[in-house]
C-alpha cells in the first residue's frame, strides 16, 4: 500500500507542520478521503518508534487505515495479503500458519516451535511470539504498519524479514462509542463494538471492546454430515489509561480471545506420479479398498474425512506500557504477558479410509516480554533510539498420532509381514514436548543530519538467545505393546532427545536518507542481521536402522545481508504519490523444512539449506484526479530462490521407489510460496449526496488482487504448484455523520483457487488441497457517536 493510499484507506492525517517531523495526526472525521490529505497532509506512523511522516520513513512501509479494514473486508492477518502484495500468509490450520514478507520469514509446510519466525508481529508494541497466537480479528484497530526488510536495530525481537505493527485505538478522554455489525451469506455474522470515556476527568480513561464472528463452514462433509472450515471467533479487550504525571501515562490493556471453529480440512484436489509401483499409488491403494471421494473435483467442496476437524484455541494476555517524557527524550517501558492454548484434531490422511485415525498436537504457551526504550525528543541535528529487551517463552505439548486399519495397506510393501498381518491397525504414538527459549538483546539506532536534506542512520543489535527442549516418543502396538517390529518402527519410531542452542551475535545496518525536494526523498541501506539458530521439536529423521539421528537436532542461525534502494515521492499537490523501492536479500544456512525418505511416513524437521536468495521491485502509487475518485495500484516482483541446497528432500515425483535419489540438489530452483508477480489496486467515486436533513455521500468502491502461480512444496513439484488467481471486490454504500452503510461482493467473479497444496504421507501421489473462499456478499452498518 503507498502513502496516498494509506490516506484513501482511513489512515490518520495531519496539517504539515513547520519543522521537517510533523506533529502526531488527529482521527480525520470526514471518511477515507479527508481535506488534510487534500491540502496536502501527511500520514503519521510510529515505525520507528517515533511520530513521523511516513513519507519521510527511509524504509518500505505500508499502512492501512481502520475504516479500510471493515470496508475490504481484511479483518485478520491473513486478508492482508489481498491488500499488500509483498505479503504473503499460508494456513493449514492457525498452528501450522507462515507469514512471509518478500518470500521470506518463516519455513513453508508443518510448523516446528523450535524456531522463531522472521516477519515479528506487533500489537500496541507487544510482540507476539507465534503467527498463530496473533490469528485472531482486529477489534478496534486504528491502523496497521507492514514494514519490509529487516528491523532488528528498531524492534524488541529480532525481525529479519520484517514486521506487522499494530496499532488500536487508545483510551479518550471524551465519551465516544462504535458499533459496527456485518450479515452475509453462508450465515455470516460479525459484530464489533467498543466505547471509551473518562473514569477520572483528565486523569483516567477506559477503552472497552469486543468482536464476535462467526460463519458456517464452506466444505461439506459427507459422512458427518457437516459444514467444516467454518469461524467461531469471540474477542474482548479492555484498556485502562492512566496520566500519572503531566509528563508520565500509564497504559494496562488486557485481551481474551476464543476460538472454536470446525476447522481445517484439506482434501483431494488431484493425483500425482511417484516412483512407487503402479500398484502401490492412490489409485490402485484405494481401488483396493472399494473407496472413492465424494468427488475428483475439489471446488465442489465436498469431503468425507472420517476423523473430528477441531480448531479450539484460547488466547489473550495482560500489559503495561509507561511512557515517560524526560524533556530531551522519552523513556518507554513495555511489560507483557501471554498465553496461547491450542486444542486440534485434524486428519492427516485426508480421505475417508482409517489410514491415520487420530493427529493432534494440542500445546499450551506462555511468553514474558520487557522492553525498555529511550527515544530522543529532539528535532536538531541528532536523533537516538536505544533500547533492552527480555524474552522468556515456554512450550508444553502433549502429542497424539493413531494408525488406523487402512494404514497397513497404504504405507507398507504387500510383500512385507506387516502388510499382511495389518500390525499397523492400533499403533500409537504418544509424545511429550516441552520447549523453552529465551533470549536478551540491546540495540540502537542513531540518526546524524550533517545537512537538512542528508541523514546518516547507523543501528547495532547485540542478541543472546538460548534454546532447550526435550522430544520423548512413547509408541506401542494396537495391543499395547512397546516392542516393536520393523515395519511399526518405519512408520512411528520412537525417540528421546533433548536438543540445545545458545549463541551470541552482533548485526547492524545502515541507511543514508536524502531529502531532493519537500516531497522527494530516496534511501539507500544495507543490514546485515541474523536470525536465530534452532532445536527440532517434531521427531528426528531415520537411520538406516530406524533410530534418530541425532546430529540433526539443531539448526544454525540465518546469516541475512540485505541490500536496498527507495524512492519515495508525491506530485501534483501531494493528490499523487509513486514509491518504489528494490532491493536484493541473501541468506546463508537458511532454515528449510524437509522431509526425510522413509516411504511409510512423512515426517517434518528443519535442516538448513546452503544459502537463498530474494530480488525484487516494489511499486506503491496512488491518485486522487478530483474530489470524488481516489485510485490506487500497488505491484511487487520477487524473484525468491534456492541459490544453493543441494541436499533438498526430492519431490513427491522422484521418491517412493527402491532407486529414488536419497536427496536432490534444487540449487537455482524457486522458493515455496512466493509469487513472481503480484499486485493490488482499486478504486472508490464518492457523490456528494442529501437524503431528506442528512448530507452525507454515496460510493462505489472497488479492489483487486493477483498473484502468479506459486510453489506449495519445500522442492517444487510439477503437482503442488498453486495457479495464479486474481480477486475482486465491490461496495456500495452511504456514509453520513459517522453512518456508513454498504453492501459488499468478495471474489465477485467466483474465482476458484487454492490457498496451499499439500502431499499425502506415504508417497501414494495423493495431492490434497485447501480451496480459497468463494463468492460471498453481504451488508455493513457501522456508526461512531
Amino acid at each position: 500500500m503507498s502513502t496516498t493510499l494509506a490516506l484513501l484507506l482511513g489512515l490518520q492525517t495531519a496539517a504539515p507542520p513547520p519543522t521537517p517531523e510533523p506533529e502526531p495526526a488527529q482521527e480525520e472525521p470526514t471518511g477515507r478521503l479527508g481535506p488534510a490529505q487534500q491540502g496536502s497532509g501527511d500520514v503519521v506512523v510510529t515505525a520507528r518508534r517515533r511520530s513521523e511522516s511516513v513519507q519521510r520513513v527511509p524504509l518500505a512501509i505500508s499502512v492501512i487505515g481502520g475504516e479500510a479494514i471493515a470496508e475490504t473486508g481484511a479483518y485478520n492477518v491473513s486478508r492482508l495479503t489481498q491488500l499488500q502484495p509483498s505479503l504473503q500468509f499460508y494456513s493449514t490450520n492457525p498452528r501450522n500458519s507462515a507469514a512471509n514478507i518478500r518470500g521470506l520469514g518463516a519455513p513453508f509446510g508443518l510448523t516446528n516451535d523450535g524456531i522463531e519466525q522472521g516477519v515479528g508481529i506487533y500489537v500496541d508494541q507487544v510482540y507476539y511470539s507465534r503467527i498463530a497466537s496473533a490469528s485472531f480479528d482486529f477489534t478496534d484497530t486504528e491502523r496497521i504498519e507492514v514494514l519490509r526488510g529487516p528491523q532488528g536495530t528498531l524492534y524488541g525481537k529480532n525481525t529479519t524479514a520484517g514486521a506487522i505493527n499494530i496499532v488500536t485505538r487508545r483510551p479518550s478522554f471524551e465519551p465516544e462509542a462504535r458499533a459496527e455489525l456485518s450479515l452475509g451469506d453462508y450465515e455470516f455474522v460479525q459484530v464489533k463494538a467498543s466505547a471509551s470515556g473518562p473514569l477520572v476527568a483528565d486523569a483516567v480513561a477506559i477503552r472497552l471492546s469486543t468482536s464476535i464472528t462467526t460463519r458456517r463452514g464452506t466444505i461439506y462433509n459427507v459422512r458427518s454430515r457437516e459444514w467444516q472450515n467454518s469461524q467461531d471467533n469471540q474477542g474482548v479487550r479492555a484498556q485502562i489509561l492512566w496520566r500519572a504525571a503531566d509528563n508520565l501515562d500509564l497504559t494496562l490493556t488486557g485481551d481474551y480471545n476464543r476460538q472454536d471453529p470446525n476447522c481445517c480440512v484439506q482434501y483431494y484436489a488431484r493425483v500425482g506420479d511417484t516412483q512407487r509401483p503402479a500398484n502401490r499409488r492412490y489409485p490402485a491403494l484405494a481401488a483396493a479398498q472399494g473407496y472413492a471421494v465424494p468427488s475428483t473435483d475439489p471446488f465442489d467442496r465436498l469431503t468425507d474425512v472420517d476423523t473430528e476437524i477441531r480448531a479450539k484455541q484460547k488466547l489473550g494476555g495482560l500489559s503495561l506500557l509507561a511512557e515517560w517524557d524526560l524533556g530531551p527524550g522519552t523513556l518507554t517501558s513495555v511489560s507483557a504477558y501471554r498465553f496461547w492454548d491450542w486444542d486440534p484434531s485434524n486428519d492427516r490422511d485426508f480421505i475417508g479410509l482409517p489410514i491415520t485415525t487420530v493427529s493432534a498436537n494440542p500445546s499450551q504457551q506462555e511468553q514474558w516480554s520487557q522492553e525498555l526504550r529511550y527515544a530522543s525528543n529532539g528535532r536538531g541535528a541528532l536523533d537516538y533510539v536505544a533500547g533492552l529487551f527480555l524474552f522468556h517463552q515456554t512450550i508444553d505439548t502433549q502429542g497424539l498420532q493413531v494408525q488406523g486399519s487402512a494404514a497397513s495397506a497404504f504405507l507398507l510393501n504387500p510383500t512385507s509381514a506387516g502388510a499382511r498381518n495389518n500390525v499397523l491397525d492400533g499403533l500409537t504414538a504418544r509424545n511429550t514436548i516441552a520447549f523453552s527459549n529465551t533470549s536478551a538483546a540491546l540495540f540502537g539506532k542513531l540518526t546524524w543530519r550533517p545537512t537538512d536534506r542528508l541523514s546518516i542512520s547507523p543501528g547495532l543489535r547485540l542478541n543472546y538467545d538460548r534454546k532447550k527442549g526435550s522430544y520423548v516418543s512413547v509408541v506401542t502396538t494396537g495391543m499395547g505393546s512397546t516392542t516393536l517390529t520393523a515395519d511399526q518402527r518405519g512408520v512411528l519410531a520412537p525417540q528421546a532427545y533433548e536438543p540445545r542452542f545458545s549463541q551470541w551475535n552482533l548485526s547492524g545496518d545502515l541507511t543514508l536518507a536524502y531529502q531532493f525536494s519537500d516531497t522527494v526523498n530516496g534511501y539507500a541501506t544495507y543490514a546485515r542481521s541474523y536470525k536465530s539458530g534452532g532445536i527440532n521439536l517434531s521427531g528426528l529423521p531415520l537411520d538406516a536402522a530406524n533410530d534418530p539421528i541425532l546430529s540433526v537436532a539443531s539448526v544454525e542461525p540465518e546469516k541475512v545481508n540485505h541490500f536496498e534502494l527507495g524512492l519515495k515521492t508525491q506530485f501534483l499537490d501531494r493528490r499523487a504519490t509513486v514509491n518504489l523501492a528494490a532491493f536484493w536479500t541473501e541468506i546463508e544456512d537458511y532454515q528449510a523444512t524437509v522431509t526425510n525418505n522413509q516411504v511409510g511416513v512423512l515426517r517434518g524437521y528443519l535442516a538448513n539449506a546452503g544459502k537463498v536468495r530474494t530480488r525484487g521491485l516494489e511499486l506503491d502509487t496512488a491518485f486522487r484526479p478530483t474530489e470524488r475518485l481516489s485510485l490506487y495500484a500497488n505491484a511487487a516482483y520477487t524473484d525468491a530462490e534456492y541459490a544453493r541446497f543441494v541436499d533438498a528432500p526430492c519431490p513427491p515425483e522422484l521418491t517412493g521407489g527402491a532407486q529414488s535419489p536419497p536427496n536432490c540438489d534444487i540449487s537455482g530452483q524457486v522458493l515455496p510460496g512466493v509469487s513472481k508477480w503480484a499486485a493490488s489496486w482499486g478504486a472508490e467515486y464518492g457523490v456528494p449526496t442529501r437524503l431528506g436533513d442528512v448530507d452525507g455521500r454515496f460510493y462505489l468502491g472497488y479492489d483487486a488482487s493477483h498473484r502468479s502461480r506459486f510453489s506449495s512444496n519445500p522442492s517444487p513439484s510439477v503437482y503442488t504448484y498453486v495457479d495464479g488467481y486474481s480477486l475482486h471486490n465491490f461496495r456500495l454504500g452511504f456514509k453520513s455523520d459517522g453512518w456508513n452503510i454498504f453492501g459488499w461482493l468478495r471474489n465477485a467473479f467466483d474465482e476458484e483457487y487454492f490457498d496451499v497444496l499439500s502431499v499425502q504421507s506415504g508417497s501414494t501421489g495423493l495431492i490434497v488441497g485447501q480451496p480459497g473462499d468463494p463468492r460471498t456478499y453481504g451488508v455493513t452498518i457501522s456508526r461512531a457517536f
